[in-house]
């Protein structure tokens, strides 16, 4: 789980180094739909596969040939050097939120991120910490809902581990469907910011009646979250903006089973404070609503003039020596 947040991490880092303002919603959703591909087509894959051992193998494999091809066909982000070469030319006075925190630095930037730079992305900008609210509590309330469902499936109906997979499933066929296809769409007539609202919405609903169905809407929370974050940092803070808002998911991935698993099997037994077994279903809405109010607070607005990256500036970022 921490490689695969690192990697998801680093990924999102070098989408935004890499993609305009204007599409990057779309271009995160379709990076959140491949790794939901990649989630179905692992799962379906050891189903098929003889032994336990033979999945580690094949998981090693495949590991393999996308760090070879990685290597081979993924080109270096030069946006960080050429940003600040270009900067330079332009004498510009617009600020990163890690510089508005530091006194006296004669470094442009770091390269690993501080608990020092997490405190100062999350003071020098309000959406900023909005974003990071909204992140920890949406994750938590997410896999608080997975982790009651869950429970609650293999006490009261006995659910065995293919049935938890066919359901996991149909849950991520949904997401790629929604997230390669409808929120490329719907990013180009609403903000990205509506989106993440509209998806939280739809997480809240989802965890009270466990309507599979409108997990097509609730996965539109992560690539908007991202894009959110990504248009709120610098050209030169990419890496560690995402690295904060999933340093805050790991947090809630850590809190959330030893907060609801407990609490749903203390409302499934028979030493109950009062009868409600669904009771952890209702505190995992209730810790996704504060996210969705959190979320309809943010205001829509243009992003912070550190230095506007569009097509335009694309090519003139690859004619720039560093």
């Amino acid at each position: 789980m921490v490689c695969e947040g690192a990697v998801l991490c680093l990924a999102h880092a070098y989408l935004a180094d890499n993609v305009p303002d204007h599409r990057r919603a779309s271009m995160f959703g379709i990076l959140s739909g491949i790794s939901s591909c990649s989630f179905v087509t692992g799962n379906l894959l050891t189903r098929f596969l003889p032994s336990v051992g033979s999945v580690f193998q094949v998981s090693a494999a495949v590991a393999m040939v996308s760090v070879v091809y990685m290597r081979i066909f993924l080109p270096e982000s030069n946006m960080e050097a050429n940003v600040i070469a270009i900067s330079s030319k332009e004498e510009t006075k617009d600020e990163c939120l890690l510089e508005k925190g530091r006194i006296n630095s004669h470094r442009p930037f770091r390269t690993t991120l501080s608990l020092h730079d997490s405190i100062s992305l999350l003071r020098n900008s309000t959406k900023f910490s909005q974003a990071a609210i909204v992140a920890f509590f949406s994750m938590l309330g997410e896999l608080g809902l997975l982790s009651s469902a869950m429970y609650y499936l293999k006490a009261e109906f006995h659910f065995d581990k293919d049935q938890f997979a066919e359901l996991l499933i149909i849950t991520g066929i949904a997401g790629i469907i929604s997230q390669m296809i409808l929120m490329p769409f719907l990013s180009r007539l609403i903000n990205e910011e509506k989106l993440l609202a509209i998806g939280l919405a739809s997480s809240c609903i989802y965890v009270v009646y466990l309507a599979s169905a409108l997990q097509i809407l609730a996965v539109f929370v992560t690539p908007s979250l991202r894009t959110i974050v990504s248009k709120q940092a610098g050209p030169t803070e990419q890496g560690k903006a995402q690295g904060c808002i999933t340093g805050l998911n790991s947090l809630a991935g850590i809190i959330s089973p030893l907060v609801f698993s407990p609490l749903t099997a203390l409302f499934l037994s028979d030493n109950a404070p009062f009868h409600f077994p669904g009771f952890s279903i209702m505190c995992a809405t209730l810790t996704v609503m504060i996210a969705f109010i959190q979320s309809i607070l943010m205001k829509a607005g243009p992003a912070p003039s550190h230095l506007p990256v569009s097509d335009s500036k694309i090519d003139e970022y690859d004619s720039v020596e560093p």
